[in-house]
C-alpha cells in the first residue's frame, strides 16, 4: 500500500470512528432524558433498580451468547471492587441530579470527569502531568464552579449532586485503568449495571423509603428506552475507540454536552445563561488541552 493510500485508510477510519462517537453520545444523552422523564413518576430507587436491571441483562445475554464467563475470578480484584465502589457512588449521584436538577447543567458539570481523572492519575497514581495540563485542570474546575455558583442567588445544594456524581465517574475510570486486561468490556459492562441496581437498592433502603409499584406504562417505556439507549451507546462507545486514532476520536465525547443541553433545553423547557455557557467553554476548553498535551507526551 502506498504512503497516501495509506493515510487515505486511517482518515476513513478516524471519521468512521469518530461517526461512532458521536453516535456514542448522543445515545447517552436520550437515556438521560428517559431516566430523567421515568424519574417523575416513579421512585428514584425504582427507576435505578429497573434500568440497571435491564442493562445487566442484556449484557449477560451478550456474554453467553460469545460464550464468555459472566462471573470470572478476575471481578474479585481489588481494582474491581475499587470500580464498583466508584460506579455506585457516579451512578446514585448522578442519576439523583438527572432526576432533580436541570439536565443542562447535570450534562455540563459531567464533561468536567477527563480532567480529575488527570489529576487523579497525577496524585494517587503518580502520573507526570505538567503545568500546562495542571492550569487547564485548575480553568476547566473553575468552569464548573461557575456553573455550580455556589454563594449566588441561583446556587442549590442540589447542584451539588452532579459534582459528586462526576467525581465518582472519575474514580470508576481510574480503576478501570488498573482493572485485569482479561475482563472484557461486556464484562465491565454487565457489572456497571449490577453497580446501578447495589445502587438503587441502597438508596431505596436507607434514604428514599418508597415502596416500589407497578409502572405506570409511560414511565415503563421510557426505562426500556434508557437501557436501549444506554446499550446502543455503550457498543458505539467501544467501536469508535477501536476504530482508528483514539487521539482524533476522543475529543468528539465533548458532543455529548450539546446533545445534552439541547434536550434540556427543547425537551424539559430548560434555561441557559452566560454563566453556564462560559463555564462550559472553560471545561470544553480545558479538556482540549488535556487531550493535546497527552497525545504530545509533553506535559
Amino acid at each position: 500500500m502506498s504512503m497516501s493510500a495509506h493515510i487515505a485508510t486511517d482518515r476513513a477510519a478516524n471519521r468512521l470512528g469518530s461517526l461512532f462517537m458521536i453516535a456514542a453520545m448522543a445515545g447517552f444523552a436520550v437515556e438521560d432524558a428517559f431516566l430523567k422523564a421515568a424519574a417523575r413518576d416513579l421512585p428514584i430507587a425504582q427507576v435505578m433498580v429497573l434500568f440497571g436491571g435491564g442493562g445487566a441483562m442484556v449484557f449477560a445475554l451478550w456474554l453467553r451468547a460469545k460464550g464468555q464467563a459472566l462471573a470470572p475470578k478476575a471481578v474479585l480484584s481489588r481494582p474491581m471492587q475499587v470500580r464498583v465502589f466508584f460506579e455506585v457512588i457516579g451512578r446514585l449521584f448522578f442519576t439523583l441530579s438527572l432526576a432533580l436538577t436541570p439536565l443542562s447543567s447535570t450534562t455540563v458539570i459531567l464533561q468536567a470527569t477527563p480532567l480529575v481523572v488527570v489529576a487523579f492519575a497525577a496524585l494517587v497514581l503518580g502520573e507526570r502531568v505538567g503545568w500546562r495540563r495542571w492550569l487547564a485542570i485548575v480553568i476547566g474546575l473553575a468552569g464548573v464552579v461557575l456553573v455550580v455558583r455556589p454563594g449566588g442567588d441561583s446556587f442549590s445544594v442540589m447542584s451539588l449532586l452532579a459534582v459528586i456524581g462526576m467525581l465518582g465517574f472519575a474514580g470508576r475510570d481510574l480503576a478501570s485503568r488498573a482493572a485485569p486486561a482479561s475482563l472484557s468490556t461486556a464484562v465491565l459492562g454487565l457489572y456497571g449495571f449490577l453497580a446501578i441496581v447495589l445502587a438503587g437498592a441502597l438508596y431505596g433502603g436507607l434514604w428514599e423509603r418508597q415502596s416500589f409499584h407497578t409502572p405506570p406504562p409511560m414511565a415503563l417505556l421510557a426505562v426500556l428506552a434508557a437501557v436501549a439507549c444506554g446499550v446502543f451507546a455503550y457498543s458505539a462507545l467501544m467501536k469508535a475507540m477501536r476504530t482508528g486514532e483514539v487521539s482524533a476520536v476522543t475529543p468528539f465525547r465533548y458532543s455529548r454536552l450539546l446533545f445534552g443541553v439541547g434536550l434540556g433545553v427543547v425537551v424539559f423547557g430548560e434555561a441557559l445563561d452566560r454563566m453556564m455557557i462560559l463555564g462550559s467553554v472553560l471545561i470544553v476548553m480545558s479538556g482540549f488541552v488535556i487531550l493535546w498535551r497527552g497525545r504530545s507526551a509533553q506535559g
